[in-house]
């Protein structure tokens, strides 16, 4: 089925496929083509209404009977550390952060593996190779930069291993964190969350407003890490506002919820302006 706007991106929907967040629910994604010169345009304005992207495509939840994805930003300037998470930031205070450009390299792939296996060993991207995750690193007709943290001499562990690895977009009004991945045996270094802490400090460093997440679940066990983030946003009924209360966005499971396709197209404002 495909639904377009005139004179804009053409979008089309998924097949129905099991959701990988709620049990016995189905997933069913928006989704269109990002290409051309005004790629970075369309990532920057898609992404402010709930979209994320996955190599040369941006898509968003449009399940046919739930609305329980909640796309997710922190806003940096509001944002302060609890006490739990200003540990976490000294305990890996240690590591070091390089960015480069989006070009994947066996080293990454290894650690990819290991956290797959490991973390994710039943999900949608358990069977990716080599290519494939070459694929997900570098298509991007958009600003992507690869965020690597590594070990120093400072600490005991292997020195300047990779430990962590974060594909990131450069948006206007923001960092999105895209994928990331992070060694499975350190469960005591909570780089998941450390991660998430310091593209908040670029992000502040470099007069960004927003990092965005992905999505929030409510329900999910998966994604419930992500309301312990305090300055929370989510996107709901076309617009950003604070979380709140997670247990009060339980609703979104129902079908009444769900608003028609071919509605939710009409509402997509596009870079230039048109609705």
């Amino acid at each position: 089925m495909r639904h377009s706007l005139p004179l804009a991106p053409q979008f089309y929907v998924t097949a129905p496929q099991p959701c990988p967040y709620l049990d016995g629910r189905q997933e069913r994604k928006l989704f269109t083509a990002l290409q051309g010169e005004d790629a970075d345009k369309l990532n920057d304005t898609l992404s402010r209404q709930g979209f994320r992207r996955s190599q040369n495509v941006l898509y968003r939840p449009s399940c046919a009977d739930c609305a329980a994805c909640l796309s997710a930003r922190i806003r940096v300037a509001d944002f302060e550390p609890d006490r739990t998470q200003r540990k976490v930031l000294k305990h890996n205070a240690h590591l070091r952060r390089t960015s480069t450009s989006p070009w994947a390299t066996e080293e990454q792939f290894a650690l990819f593996r290991r956290y797959l296996d490991q973390r994710h060993a039943d999900g949608g991207m358990a069977d990716m190779d080599i290519f494939e995750f070459a694929a997900m690193i570098e298509e991007t007709p958009v600003k992507t930069r690869v965020i690597e943290y590594r070990e120093t001499d400072a600490s005991p562990a292997t020195t300047h291993a990779l430990v962590a690895v974060c594909l990131t977009d450069v948006l206007d009004d923001g960092l999105s964190m895209v994928y990331s991945f992070y060694d499975p045996d350190r469960h005591q270094d909570s780089l998941g969350t450390y991660l998430i802490l310091d593209h908040v400090e670029i992000a502040r460093r470099a007069g960004l407003p927003y990092v965005y997440l992905g999505y929030w679940v409510p329900g999910s066990r998966k994604m419930g890490y992500k309301a312990r983030f305090g300055a929370l946003d989510i996107y709901k009924g076309g617009v950003w506002s604070d979380i709140g209360d997670p247990a009060s966005h339980q609703s979104e499971t129902h079908p009444l919820a769900v608003d028609p396709i071919a509605e939710q197209v009409a509402r997509i404002r596009l870079p230039d302006g048109r609705d």
